[in-house]
């Protein structure tokens, strides 16, 4: 024999308030996926951005927003389930967020499956809110709109209290009391005609009536946020793009001084001496400071570098004359490699002037480039006096003398991030290698900084 508390019961069916807080739960969540569902789309996305919309983008916002709002109103009607049908805060916020007419358009689309269903006041009600969201997009600050978020219910004694007291309409109190207003309309319409004239959710009791009310303005609100998150996240990851922009240009401007000090300061030392090789070095200086002037390109291909490498070699050929060699191992594939403008000088420069300009005799500088594993190899080795462990850390480092190598690897850390690495090989009284590998990136336009 069973025993009498194992047996089963069976099941216990909610009530009429049961079920209509549960509707009114099921319809906050469907709103927030509908919305996080849109804003995923980068049209839709885009058109959030700007507050100044075409007549195109208004229409494909409305189409957006009202298909699968109007697929909500047909599952209420084919399937019985009303936590699908957002007819009033739909239109609304297509009216709040692109116009009066878009609201319209949104109103009329969640309106015509329930017309077809005999609800005769459902078109020109959902069109009326439709209207309602985009009159008040009219008349308040689009700012304001951004800023109505779904915990605003929680302040609204101090917006009512803020509003008194300066004798002046607090738009967030306007932005609550639409859609509440809107919802006592649609309550006392439908106690009116009947809910087969118009499709609402009866509210017998005041707590009811509250929670839906506060249902509504929260189908309004929790898209808004949800929008607003995505333009800020937008707006966010653009100004961290400039930023980074302003922090390559002013990297690429500290090497250029740098550069120029130096071969400055080699003129100046054969001015008195030596004035013929001064003055073609003048001559080579300018050349290629107007050719510096002429691209302002933050980036460039490999081929444009090494000719700009070639540009301060022919000043550093005419320092040092026969005792300074420089050979090129240039793989043809690597050539139209895009890679940051000003990127190889400093590394040549470190090499003449730490590696061989106090080593006695002949001095060779190799620049070689090749491909591995996806990557550009941009290799400088030179036979001169090498460095030290303390010296790398302190060329690579902020607290470090030099400025050239630590320019280079702070650019392609702030570009590349891990994807790119700077390495030094070195063996005192032989030589270095700096060995810098690029990604393999496709520039999709030139844009001048």
């Amino acid at each position: 024999m069973l025993d009498s508390a194992k047996v089963s019961r069976g099941p216990t069916l909610l009530s009429a308030n049961q079920v209509l807080l549960t509707t009114l739960l099921v319809q906050i969540a469907v709103v927030a996926v509908v919305a996080t569902m849109l804003v995923r789309f980068w049209r839709f996305r885009r058109i959030l951005l700007s507050e100044r919309r075409p007549w195109s983008d208004r229409f494909i916002f409305a189409l957006a927003l009202g298909v699968p709002l109007s697929l909500g109103v047909i599952s209420r009607l084919l399937l019985g389930y009303n936590a699908a049908d957002v007819s009033l805060a739909g239109p609304f916020l297509a009216g709040l967020i692109a116009g009066p007419y878009a609201g319209a358009l949104v109103g009329a689309m969640v309106g015509i499956p329930a017309l077809a269903a005999h609800e005769i006041i459902a078109v020109p009600f959902a069109v009326g809110c439709g209207f309602a969201g985009g009159g008040l997009r009219e008349l308040c600050p689009k700012e304001a709109i951004w800023h109505f978020s779904p915990f605003v219910f929680a302040r609204v004694l101090r917006y009512l209290w803020a509003a008194l007291r300066r004798f002046q309409i607090d738009w967030q109190v306007a932005l609550i009391t639409a859609p509440i207003g809107l919802e006592l309309l649609r309550q006392a319409l439908g106690r009116r005609f009947g809910e087969e004239r118009l499709f609402y959710l009866p509210a017998d009791t005041p707590w009811l009536l509250a929670l839906a009310l506060l249902g509504t303005m929260l189908s309004v609100a929790i898209p808004i946020k949800i929008w607003n998150g995505a333009r800020i996240e937008h707006k966010l990851e653009e100004q961290e793009k400039l930023l980074m922009a302003a922090r390559i240009q002013a990297l690429t401007n500290q090497i250029n001084p740098h550069f120029l000090f130096n071969t400055l300061a080699s003129i100046s030392s054969l001015i008195r001496s030596q004035p013929e090789i001064a003055r073609l070095l003048i001559i080579r200086l300018s050349t290629l400071l107007r050719r510096l002037l002429r691209s302002q390109d933050q980036f460039v291909t490999l081929r444009e570098e090494l000719s700009a490498v070639d540009e301060y070699l022919d000043i550093e050929c005419v320092r040092f004359g026969p005792s300074l060699h420089v050979d090129k191992d240039i793989a043809p594939n690597t050539l139209e490699q895009i890679v940051p403008s000003m990127i190889l000088q400093p590394l040549v420069e470190n090499s003449i002037k730490h590696g061989l300009a106090n080593k006695i005799g002949g001095g060779r500088v190799l620049i070689r480039s090749s491909r591995y594993r996806g990557q550009t190899v941009v290799e400088v080795i030179d036979n001169g006096l090498g460095m030290t462990h303390e010296q790398i850390e302190g060329a690579l480092s902020r607290d470090g003398h030099g400025i050239g190598l630590q320019n280079v690897n702070e650019r392609l850390q702030v570009i590349y991030g891990a994807h790119c690495r700077l390495s030094i090989h070195t063996i005192p009284g032989e030589g270095t290698l700096v060995r810098v590998e690029i990604p393999e990136v496709v520039l999709p336009d030139r844009r001048s900084a």
